[in-house]
C-alpha cells in the first residue's frame, strides 16, 4: 500500500474529528480535562495508566547542554519540581549521558519521589536495549523509571527490529518484569506514517503502548501532521499522548508568526497529556509556568487565527527541520547506538 493511501485509510474514520479538534476547544469535562494545582500547574491523566502528571514536562536534553553549568541545571530541575512540574523527560543518548547524570543528581534528597520519571533508549536489539536500560538507571540513580520509551522511531524498519525475535521489546519486557520499568512507550519525529506503522505492529501482537511522543506545534498542523494523523488514534486507544518541539528549539519562533506563550497555549489546547519543553534558563522556566497558569481552552476563532498566521510559512516543513532533514536524527549520526 502506498504511503498516502495508508495514511488516508488510517485517518478517514478520525478525519472529521481531527478537523473539529483544530477548530474547537480541545478540553472537555472528562478525565483529560486539567486540574489546577498549587502555582497554577495543570495536571492530566496519562492515558489508561491512571497516573496524574503535569501538563508541562521538563525536557531532559536542554539540562545537559554545555553552556549550562551542572549546578545551575540541578537548581532549575528542583525549582521546576517545587513549582509544580512533575513530568521529567530524558534519554540515554542526550549529551553523551550528561543529561541523565545531572537529572539523577537533581533528584537526590527526596525529589525522586515527587516526579514521574521518563527516559528513552536507542537500542533495537535485545542486548543493546538491555545495556542502555541499565546504564540509564545508574546515571539517574534509581532502581526504576516510571516510563521507558523507544527513542527515535523514525525509520520504516524500526518496528520490525524492535518487535523481532531478539529485538529491543524483549529487553523492555524483561525490564518491566524485573521492576525496572513501569510503563512502555515510543517516540519519533519524522513522519506520522512511521508512528502508525509502529502502532499497527503493536496491535497485531496484542501489545498496548502506554505512551507515544511526537512533535506537536503550530506548524505541524499544516505539514505531515502528527496531530491530524496520529493523535486521534492515540485518544481512541487511550494511549497517553506526549507532545514535544513546541518551538522546535527556536526555529518556529524564528518564523516571526507566533509568540512563545501562544505556542505553548496551542499545544496545551490539544487533547494531550503532556507537552514537553526544553528548559535551560530561569526565564524559560518562568515562561513555561506562566503558560500553564494562564491557559484557558482556546476558542475556535483563536485556533483558526493561529493556524491562519502560520499556514503561509508552514506548508513545506520549512520550520520543522526534524521532519525534512536529519538535523535531529541523533541515531543517524551514531548508528552503532541502535545495536
Amino acid at each position: 500500500m502506498e504511503r498516502r493511501d495508508f495514511l488516508k485509510t488510517a485517518t478517514t474514520a478520525a478525519g472529521a474529528a481531527a478537523t473539529e479538534q483544530f477548530l474547537a476547544p480541545m478540553l472537555r469535562a472528562d478525565e483529560k480535562a486539567p486540574d489546577s494545582g498549587a502555582g497554577g500547574m495543570i495536571y492530566r491523566t496519562l492515558g489508561r495508566t491512571g497516573e496524574r502528571v503535569s501538563a508541562i514536562g521538563l525536557g531532559g536534553y536542554h539540562i545537559g547542554k554545555p553552556p549550562l553549568q551542572e549546578q545551575d541545571a540541578i537548581q532549575l530541575v528542583r525549582q521546576a519540581i517545587d513549582r509544580g512540574i512533575t513530568f521529567m523527560d530524558n534519554c540515554w543518548d542526550y549529551n553523551g549521558g550528561v543529561s541523565e547524570i545531572r537529572m539523577g543528581k537533581a533528584l537526590e534528597g527526596g525529589y525522586r519521589n515527587k516526579v514521574f520519571l521518563m527516559t528513552k533508549i536507542d537500542g533495537r536489539t535485545r542486548a543493546a536495549a538491555a545495556q542502555q536500560i541499565d546504564e540509564s538507571l545508574r546515571r539517574l540513580q534509581t532502581d526504576r523509571v516510571d516510563l521507558m520509551q523507544f527513542h527515535e522511531v523514525i525509520r520504516l524498519e524500526d518496528p520490525d527490529r524492535i518487535f523481532a525475535d531478539g529485538g529491543a521489546m524483549e529487553a523492555m519486557l524483561d525490564a518491566k518484569k524485573a521492576g525496572k520499568v513501569r510503563y512502555i512507550g515510543f517516540t519519533g519525529h519524522k513522519d506520522p506514517y512511521v508512528h502508525l506503522r509502529m502502532l499497527d505492529y503493536a496491535r497485531a501482537r496484542q501489545f498496548h503502548f502506554d505512551t507515544v511522543q511526537m512533535p506537536l506545534n503550530v506548524m505541524d498542523a499544516h505539514f505531515r501532521s502528527f496531530a491530524k494523523g496520529v493523535l486521534p488514534v492515540l485518544n481512541r486507544e487511550e494511549i497517553g499522548a506526549l507532545g514535544m518541539k513546541a518551538f522546535a528549539d527556536h526555529v518556529i519562533l524564528d518564523s516571526n508568526t507566533v509568540k512563545p506563550i501562544e505556542c505553548l497555549h496551542y499545544c496545551l489546547n490539544l487533547p494531550i497529556c503532556v507537552q514537553i519543553t526544553g528548559i535551560d534558563t530561569q526565564a524559560v522556566l518562568d515562561q513555561a509556568l506562566e503558560a500553564a497558569r494562564t491557559f484557558r481552552p482556546l476558542t475556535s476563532d483563536q485556533v483558526a487565527s493561529l493556524l491562519e498566521r502560520t499556514r503561509p510559512v508552514a506548508q513545506e516543513g520549512r520550520y520543522e527541520l526534524y521532519k525534512t532533514t536529519n538535523h535531529n536524527d541523533g541515531t543517524a549520526r551514531k548508528p552503532e547506538e541502535l545495536g
